[in-house]
């Protein structure tokens, strides 16, 4: 299988292009780094990371996956953007991170190679990227040992989702560049649900991520219109 069945190479140019500025909080990216805490603290309070053994699907510059290392886990962050993934082990370098490892391969070929091999799995926006995101499902539900966790945040498919993931955050309030998503990529939390079930993926758990404009604040909540996770586990 080539690595490059399921992935866009425009998507990975425009990761590429703007890798030099992940670890920028102040950068395009300022939204993951404020939205990691969030996410890695609900990883965490579900599945307490120490000590286990965690895959990072679609790392990019490495944001998730250095702060599960930094909670004890031993963790390998893949991806098919070159650039990023070379600052991503810059970073680790820079910064001492320990237990931490990074792979340019698709997910597809890591579950041929490592099949039930990790505790935990996470892959967080990047199903919106992919060509075939129930393909990435599959993979990550192979990649996992039976009991473990996959853990996915994509963005709803509608039109409120559509004002403001794209046209708010990306031509208002320019928080993103331009392009970052394209709705008919976008997917609905049922079409994810059916994929997760197909791949014998449980969902255990469904959280909203919800932002204010004026205070400039991330939270967790219970609506699920517009950006979501899924908290899943792998029937044993």
């Amino acid at each position: 299988m080539s690595d490059t069945v399921n992935a866009d190479p425009a998507e990975l140019a425009k990761f590429s292009e703007l890798a030099h500025r992940w670890w920028d909080p102040e950068s395009e990216f300022r939204p993951l780094h404020q939205i990691n805490p969030l996410r890695l603290d609900w990883i965490n309070a579900l599945c307490p990371l120490s000590g286990k053994r965690v895959l990072d699907v679609g790392c990019g510059g490495g944001i998730l996956a250095d702060s599960m290392a930094h909670k004890g886990a031993e963790v390998l962050g893949v991806d098919l953007a070159s650039k990023a993934l070379r600052v991503a082990q810059l970073h680790a370098l820079e910064t001492g991170t320990q237990n931490i490892q990074y792979r340019e391969v698709s997910v597809e070929r890591l579950a041929q190679e490592q099949p039930a091999s990790f505790d935990v799995v996470t892959c967080m926006e990047m199903l919106e990227h992919v060509p075939d995101p129930g393909s990435v499902v599959r993979a990550c539900a192979q990649l996992v040992k039976p009991g473990g966790w996959v853990f996915f945040s994509t963005i709803n498919r509608n039109a409120k989702a559509f004002m403001l993931a794209v046209v708010g955050a990306e031509y208002v309030l320019n928080m993103l560049p331009r392009g970052t998503h394209e709705y008919a990529k976008m997917i609905r939390p049922s079409e994810l649900a059916a994929s997760c079930r197909d791949a014998g993926l449980e969902v255990l758990q469904t959280k909203g991520l919800e932002y204010n404009p004026l205070t400039r604040r991330y939270w967790l909540s219970w609506n699920t219109s517009v950006n979501y996770l899924f908290a899943t586990q792998r029937i044993v």
